[in-house]
């Protein structure tokens, strides 16, 4: 085990600097979906559900992109049409006392 350092830095809402010893990096996103460009010019996107502790990070590809597009116009579209509806899906999950 090594000794780690990490510093975020708020830029605007959903906007972040990483410092760390390894370089300075940015994240663009919120709870859930991530997509950060590190030091070394990787770019990655990190999917998770909110308070669980639970994620999924992989590199981000042209094929995931347009995937993550192509779900957030669907959820935009339904959420138009039904917003309660999509707000139960979305949080699904949460005990009923959040």
């Amino acid at each position: 085990m090594g000794f780690r350092f990490q510093k975020r830095i708020k830029i605007l809402p959903g906007v972040y600097i990483n410092l760390s010893k390894s370089g300075v990096s940015a994240s663009v996103g919120g709870r859930g979906a991530t997509v950060n460009v590190g030091a070394d010019g990787r770019r990655m996107i990190t999917l998770g559900i909110p308070g669980t502790g639970m994620s999924y990070r992989v590199p981000l590809s042209g094929t995931i992109l347009v995937a993550l597009v192509l779900v957030v116009a669907v959820i935009g579209l339904a959420y138009l049409i039904a917003p309660e509806t999509v707000r139960a899906a979305l949080h699904w999950w949460q005990p009923k006392w959040f």
